[in-house]
């Protein structure tokens, strides 16, 4: 056995396995063997059957068998005992003048190799670190809506001013059937409140998206559309009014603070602000830093220059299928895929270059924490060690969920390094302006 790589380029090269007789003989004479042993041929009993007949009827097929299984075991230990970083897998170079009455082969195989780069965290960059805040405005909000959901209704024959409506968002072109609750403050005109008002239950308004709303994005949560489907959304929705209410506020007293929180937590709307503004905040931080994540990982792959063995992997995804890709197909994949490949390396170097690992005890930490979270919100506020430790070892069992487990693990530990690393400006927003910066607008 002789594995030869030839360097074509700094991203390709050529890996060369020359078989001999030494490696294949005996394999494949101990399958004609045990073949020999079971086969029955007329006029000879069974497993007389002389070797040159069952050489003949069996000898090439059982040779290209015997001889791939080498092939193939050899050229994966030589990849990773020479700690070649491909990217990909091997293409076998086609020879159709291969004679398999020769003693020794030779095959040749394509490979692609990862490039060589530096990635320079510590780089001028035009990344924002968002602070964001909740701002007097969302907690005078918050503090108005909780009375209204702890208030009582009374039921209404008509619509008023200052009256909560429910019913269903409709548009059967855009499959829009979204059930809504609101008041009619929510519209950025008047005119769409006044279409409102007189109305009974069953009666339908229609109103044009557009202009609907002080911003577009308020169309995502009252008719269940996608971000990019709500931008420039010009049509007419049908709204069935279903219930017509008033509420009568409850009272920021302390029984409706106990509601809130646990007895005692609160005493005072000052306190209850504070709590909302705790809690708002630590939501805001989770979302600031998917942005933070997301953002210097643009910054990184717009900013990181290599190049890549592009053609070959093109090559690659034609032939990786059950069904081979015209080049045209393959050439639309590649730039599919391209930038998903790019991050995998960039993220593959900062893991090495800055000893990045994920532990054992690193996935139960932090599958305890989530399952905590989780037992929380159900009221379930001071589960055992014992029964935290028995559903960690259930979850950690399902290999798709130990997969995702430990990608949110690295995302928290690259996090953790960009934060150190990465310098950033911090900008103080609200919630309101952090929502226009997130979808850059």
């Amino acid at each position: 056995m002789n594995i030869t790589k030839t360097q074509v380029d700094a991203l390709n090269a050529i890996v060369t396995v020359a078989i001999s007789k030494e490696d294949y003989a005996e394999k494949v004479n101990k399958v004609l063997t045990d073949y020999r042993k079971n086969l029955a041929i007329s006029g000879f009993r069974k497993g007389a059957v002389p070797m040159s007949l069952v050489q003949k009827k069996y000898g090439k097929a059982v040779l290209l068998e015997e001889v791939n299984k080498v092939l193939q075991a050899s050229l994966n230990n030589y990849l990773a005992n020479e700690k070649l970083n491909i990217l990909g897998n091997p293409i076998p170079k086609l020879n159709e003048t291969i004679d398999w009455t020769a003693e020794n082969f030779s095959f040749d195989f394509e490979i692609g190799l990862a490039p060589d780069f530096s990635v320079d965290l510590s780089a001028n960059n035009n990344v924002t670190k968002f602070k964001v805040i909740a701002d007097d405005i969302m907690l005078n909000d918050q503090v108005y809506r909780i009375t209204k959901q702890y208030g009582k209704l009374i039921s209404q024959e008509k619509v008023e001013e200052g009256f909560d409506v429910v019913g269903t968002f409709t548009n059967e072109e855009k499959g829009i059937n979204a059930p809504a609750n609101f008041a009619l403050d929510i519209f950025a005109d008047k005119k769409s409140a006044k279409a409102f008002i007189g109305k009974k239950v069953g009666d339908v308004i229609s109103l044009e998206t557009k202009g609907l709303f002080d911003d577009d994005h308020k169309l995502m949560d009252y008719l269940k559309l996608g971000h990019d489907e709500v931008h420039g959304l010009d049509i007419n929705v049908d709204f069935t009014i279903e219930e017509i209410n008033s509420t009568e506020r409850a009272e920021l007293n302390q029984e409706l603070f106990d509601k809130l929180f646990m007895p005692g937590v609160v005493s005072s709307v000052d306190e209850v602000k504070a709590k909302i503004k705790e809690d708002a905040e630590a939501q805001f931080a989770q979302q600031a830093d998917q942005k933070f994540l997301n953002d210097v990982t643009d910054f990184l792959i717009e900013n990181t220059k290599f190049d890549l063995p592009a053609e070959f992997l093109k090559k690659w995804i034609k032939t990786m299928g059950e069904t081979p890709l015209s080049d045209d197909q393959a050439e639309e994949e590649y730039a599919k895929a391209e930038k998903g490949l790019r991050f995998q390396l960039i993220e593959g170097k900062v893991m090495a270059e800055n000893n990045l690992q994920i532990t054992f005890e690193d996935l139960k930490a932090h599958t305890a924490e989530l399952i905590k979270k989780q037992m929380a919100q159900f009221g379930q506020l001071n589960p055992s060690d014992e029964e935290i430790n028995g559903i960690v070892a259930r979850v950690m069992s399902n290999q798709d969920e130990v997969k995702r487990l430990s990608e949110q693990v690295m995302s928290e530990k690259m996090l953790g390094l960009y934060k150190e690393k990465v310098k950033t400006k911090t900008k103080e927003v609200n919630y309101e302006q952090f929502i226009k910066e997130m979808y850059g607008e």
